[in-house]
Parts: C-alpha cells; sequence; structure tokens
C-alpha cells in the first residue's frame, strides 16, 4: 500500500513531492517548513519550528498516524545559534516520544525567510498480542 499526503503547499505540484508517503506501517514526512495558510512566515524561529511540527502533525494525521508515532527527525537550520530555540521546540513537542533526530546546519533553503526545515519518519505502532 502506498498513500500519499499533500499539504495544498503550491511547491508539492511544482516540485513534484508529497508532503508525506506512507508505505504500509511506515510514514515519511518531507523537509517541511514553517509557511502559514496565507503565505506567510514569522520571522521567530521558535514559531517556525512549532508551524514546522503542526504541519508535520497535520500529514501525519492523515496518514492514520500521530507525532506519537515519530521514529526519527531530521531538523536542518541556516544558523546555529537558532539551535538551542528549536531544540527546546523539539523537546517541547516529543519529550515523552523521544526519536532519533539530528540538527544539521545548512546553507539556506528556497525561500530566505525560512530558518528551519524539519522532516520525521513515524512508524505505526502495531498492537501486542495482549491488546
Amino acid at each position: 500500500m502506498r498513500q500519499r499526503v499533500a499539504s495544498g503547499s503550491p511547491l508539492e505540484p511544482w516540485i513534484g513531492f508529497s508532503r508525506a508517503v506512507r508505505v504500509d506501517d511506515r510514514i515519511f514526512v518531507s523537509a517541511t517548513a514553517a509557511i502559514r495558510p496565507d503565505g506567510e512566515v514569522s520571522e521567530d524561529v521558535a514559531e517556525q519550528a512549532r508551524r514546522c511540527l503542526v504541519i508535520i502533525g497535520e500529514a501525519l494525521e492523515e496518514a492514520e498516524a500521530s507525532l506519537a508515532d515519530v521514529v526519527r527527525t531530521r531538523v536542518y537550520l541556516v544558523d546555529r545559534e537558532d539551535g538551542p530555540a528549536v531544540a527546546g521546540v523539539h523537546g517541547e513537542i516529543f519529550g515523552r516520544t523521544r526519536p532519533a533526530t539530528g540538527f544539521i546546519v545548512v546553507a539556506g533553503f528556497l525561500d530566505p525567510r525560512w530558518k528551519v526545515e524539519i522532516e520525521a519518519d513515524a512508524i505505526l505502532q502495531r498492537p501486542t498480542a495482549a491488546g
């Protein structure tokens, strides 16, 4: 089974990607920038990180999963100085889940307003024989 999830971003058909793809019990969420529905992007990096995770959470829900199913994230930053602010948001959202993660500093993104992009991989939890 292969399910594609779209977020409505105009970049998806232009670039030719899905916000997320579910294959069986695995969901792969593309690198996600903090674009609001009106196209605006906050200047605040913590708010950008939070918006990225909201978009990721919505994509996971459409694939019948949640942020609790995330097993790995990758956080891409333009400025290493933003690491603590983004780490705080990541810890707030994933503190109980504690997925494998990496914080990677990059040269930049397609839109210079973006300070952070986050991608995630999730595995749906299968019920055990006990329930």
